[in-house]
């Protein structure tokens, strides 16, 4: 089935490469704001940067990046439960070899080992859902709970090969390869439920995705 995927994908990639070669080597991308303007505070939510070291700028190449951790500080301005990391990572183009990491190849380079994956639906304000995907992570007896998604153009896709599938035929009708990954990552604690880690991962997400359209344009 991965085989199958893989040469759908690859048939669709020679034919969008063929047009835009044919349209030019220059995406249309629409202005905006540097991800850095993310609000600080997110609802109850406090953040700190999280700065990307050298080595990983180099492998995630050209794009916009977001690194933070935000925390959730009670009226004693103490954390009342774990933080949840973000990571927004836009590239304006993916032409020329230039793609979005997966979670699957990032993870496991840093030491991680997938525990168990499934795609949840994160329902928005006006009633809707969409599919993002979640994993449970584990390393050295430590577990975090993964949530990821790939955001262009109002479309959010959980799945890698679907993403591509979009961002190429996007190319084709608008001349835009632009795209984000969105992560979120929580730590599970030893004697802390599952579901009360997705509780907090999917709550904070439901604060995050409003303010997204205003730094991965449409």
């Amino acid at each position: 089935m991965r085989s199958a995927k893989f040469w759908a994908v690859f048939v669709l990639l020679a034919a969008a490469l063929t047009t835009l070669r044919l349209r030019g080597d220059t995406d249309h991308v629409p202005p905006t704001p540097p991800l850095s303007l993310m609000p600080s505070t997110i609802g109850g939510w406090t953040s700190q940067e999280y700065p990307l070291d050298s080595e990983t700028l180099a492998v995630l190449g050209d794009g916009r990046f977001l690194s933070r951790i935000y925390t959730n500080l009670g009226s004693t301005g103490q954390p009342a439960e774990p933080p949840v990391s973000l990571f927004v990572g836009y590239f304006p183009t993916q032409r020329s070899g230039q793609s979005i990491h997966s979670p699957q190849n990032c993870l496991p380079g840093a030491g991680w080992a997938f525990l168990s994956s499934k795609v949840i639906n994160l329902p928005t304000a006006d009633g809707r859902s969409y599919p993002v995907g979640e994993y449970l992570i584990g390393n050295a007896g430590q577990k975090q709970l993964v949530l990821y998604w790939y955001l262009a153009h109002g479309r959010s896709v959980a799945n890698d090969y679907l993403a591509k599938a979009y961002m190429m035929l996007d190319a084709v009708r608008w001349n835009r390869t632009d795209g984000a990954l969105v992560r979120m990552v929580t730590p599970v604690g030893a004697n802390e439920p599952l579901e009360s880690a997705e509780q907090r991962v999917v709550q904070f997400a439901n604060q995050v995705t409003p303010l997204l359209p205003r730094f991965i344009p449409n």
